[in-house]
């Protein structure tokens, strides 16, 4: 539960993401911040991350500093470790180096209460946010609820074991549409079995 509400904010985009992993809307301050919750949402490691998380105090300020989100996650699959708590902050590089004075208490006080919690705290920002994987789940995301029936996806499926056991989109899309009628109806279905996999995997 978000102990900030988010305002409205003339400056930037605000705005709610709808977070399958979450069940519910995650609002965000910024467009990178929705970039990063989407990379969250499609994180197999990742079990859940709740926005505007905690209210930390921060000495000499009137008020408390709200990080952006705390990632919660599975534990490993093979080791069944699971990984820290981490407290994050969203920010353009841009936007740190412009006002590094005014975040160096907020980010020492963050920093020290993720310790206190035996959390880890993080400032993201868009070189690790923006590349090429966010850039394919904003195109995959569109299918993301396309229903696929058991006998669509042993069709496909059924088509990659012939092939060795890997094929291209285009080859398989050849192979079971033979007309532009047939693609229509089998392309929402190889993207959505694309996007599940991304899921899985993380």
């Amino acid at each position: 539960m978000p102990v900030r509400k988010i305002p409205k904010n003339y400056l930037f985009v605000t705005g709610a993401y709808a977070s399958k992993k979450n069940k519910s809307m995650d609002g965000f301050e910024s467009l990178l911040e929705k970039d990063y919750y989407m990379l969250l949402d499609f994180d197999s490691t990742v079990k859940s991350f709740d926005v505007q998380p905690v209210k930390i105090p921060v000495p000499g300020a009137a008020k408390k500093y709200v990080p952006d989100v705390l990632v919660k996650f599975h534990p490993d699959p093979v080791t069944g470790e699971i990984r820290r708590n981490e407290l994050a902050e969203v920010k353009t590089t841009a936007d740190l180096t412009r006002n590094a004075e005014k975040y160096a208490p907020k980010f020492a006080s963050a920093q020290q209460y993720a310790k206190d919690h035996e959390w880890d705290f993080r400032i993201v920002t868009e070189k690790e946010i923006r590349g090429p994987r966010l850039s394919n789940l904003k195109f995959l995301r569109a299918y993301r609820n396309v229903q696929v029936t058991n006998d669509q996806k042993n069709t496909v499926l059924d088509f990659v074991r012939t092939a060795d056991g890997s094929s291209s989109s285009t080859k398989i899309l050849e192979s079971l549409a033979p007309s532009d009628d047939d693609k229509l109806k089998w392309l929402p279905v190889l993207w959505s079995m694309v996007v599940t996999s991304v899921e899985v995997q993380g």
